[in-house]
């Protein structure tokens, strides 16, 4: 490959960070560095200066927050996809759209080439890949990681310093961290061995929920057809719901995730997440589905959204399955509008209420009290019928 115009994926950690030098030793191209603002903070300080300082010809800072939230942490929320019924996926949900971002960039500035700083073993190669290749095949990719001479993060680091490359990572804090609006997750280091309980330091946003407030506090959401559109009765942007929960969240130790997970690869990792506002949401919105929702879309839904959350993890958002499913979710969601009220406590959610127009519990046939109107003696032939293949099946092999 001798590429002419290289795009890089730059987030301005360890490793990317290197990348862009070696990538400007090892080609004679024009190398363009590219970062999506999903709203990471700590990064995006001095990134640009940096960009260029270490080799890049030309940086691009895109904001892109108002469409991750909404077009891509959303969808995942009406879907209720949590990766093996845990993690919310915040830093998996950003990667397509950073595809498409690389993707876009590279179409406008014409060139041939897209290199991203994700591992041999990791997920993100798979979600960057199948991503560019489905939206735009015709260009070619560049993963250095996978075939460069550093061996490990110590050496990158030593790479850095010797570059004067400006770096977060340190020997004794070697974490590789990736932040976004709906997630932070974090690896490496002392977290790799799952024997061994995550540092403090390990946690980026949240309190520890022993060191939380011992007062509660209650909040109540409203959903108008599966998107969180109020918060404690005040309406705010997607983002603006996002950001305000993260902060009550991270108050209260909500959303801490201590995960042993598979890996698209094969291979199982170690990886901590805070999730706050992830966390809150999937809660209130899983709690209103259950009151609006009829029995047997909701029990068809659980398959689903396990299938959506592989999907999602394993880079597959830009294929013609996903879109289908997601047909189904969205139409899943017309009813499922109304308000619910959660009370945080130091790390624990407790649902308090929850209350919708399109509510299908009915008080008069679910009381045990007087008013009741269920027909109890309807029971015995709706349950002589529901028993019958079970009772024939057994006489017939139980002669």
């Amino acid at each position: 490959m001798n590429p002419k115009k290289i795009v890089v994926a730059y987030s301005g950690g360890l490793d990317t960070s290197v990348m862009v030098k070696w990538l400007s030793e090892k080609y004679d191209a024009e190398i363009i560095a590219v970062t999506g603002d999903l709203g990471q903070k700590k990064e995006l300080f001095g990134l640009e200066e940096k960009a260029l300082k270490t080799g890049a010809t030309k940086v691009h800072v895109i904001d892109l927050k108002d469409e991750f939230i909404k077009e891509y942490a959303f969808k995942a929320l009406k879907a209720g996809a949590l990766y093996e019924n845990e993690y919310p996926m915040g830093c998996s949900i950003g990667r397509p759209l950073l595809a498409k971002m690389l993707v876009d960039v590279a179409l406008k500035e014409g060139a041939d080439t897209i290199a991203h700083g994700a591992t041999g073993k990791g997920n993100d190669q798979v979600r960057f890949e199948v991503g560019i290749q489905s939206l735009a095949p015709h260009l070619n990719i560049l993963a250095p990681l996978r075939t460069w001479e550093f061996k490990s993060r110590e050496q990158e680091i030593e790479y850095a310093k010797k570059h004067n490359i400006p770096i977060q990572a340190t020997k004794e804090s070697p974490y590789s961290i990736d932040e976004n609006l709906f997630g932070i997750s974090v690896e490496c280091g002392i977290l790799e061995d799952p024997t061994v309980a995550p540092p403090a330091d390990a946690y980026q946003i949240t309190t520890d929920p022993k060191l939380a407030p011992d007062i509660a506090e209650t909040i109540t959401i409203k959903f108008e057809k599966g998107i969180p559109v109020s918060l404690n009765g005040i309406e705010k942007s997607p983002v603006e719901i996002v950001v305000e929960l993260n902060n009550i969240g991270s108050k209260h130790g909500i959303g801490r995730l201590d995960i042993i997970e598979n890996r698209v690869v094969g291979i199982k990792s170690r990886e901590i997440y805070e999730a706050p506002s992830a966390t809150i949401l999937h809660k209130a919105h899983h709690e209103l589905e259950k009151l609006v929702m009829d029995k047997d879309t909701f029990r068809y839904k659980q398959g689903v959204s396990n299938q959506i959350a592989n999907m999602i993890y394993d880079g597959l958002w830009f294929t013609p399955l996903f879109t289908s499913l997601m047909a189904f979710v969205d139409s899943t969601q017309e009813y499922i509008s109304g308000n619910v009220k959660i009370e945080l406590y130091k790390g624990n959610l407790k649902v308090l209420s929850r209350d919708s127009e399109f509510s299908l519990y009915n008080e008069e046939l679910a009381t045990y009290k007087e008013g009741d109107k269920f027909d109890h003696v309807a029971s015995i032939g709706f349950i002589h019928l529901y028993g019958l293949p079970f009772k024939t099946v057994s006489k017939v092999r139980n002669k």
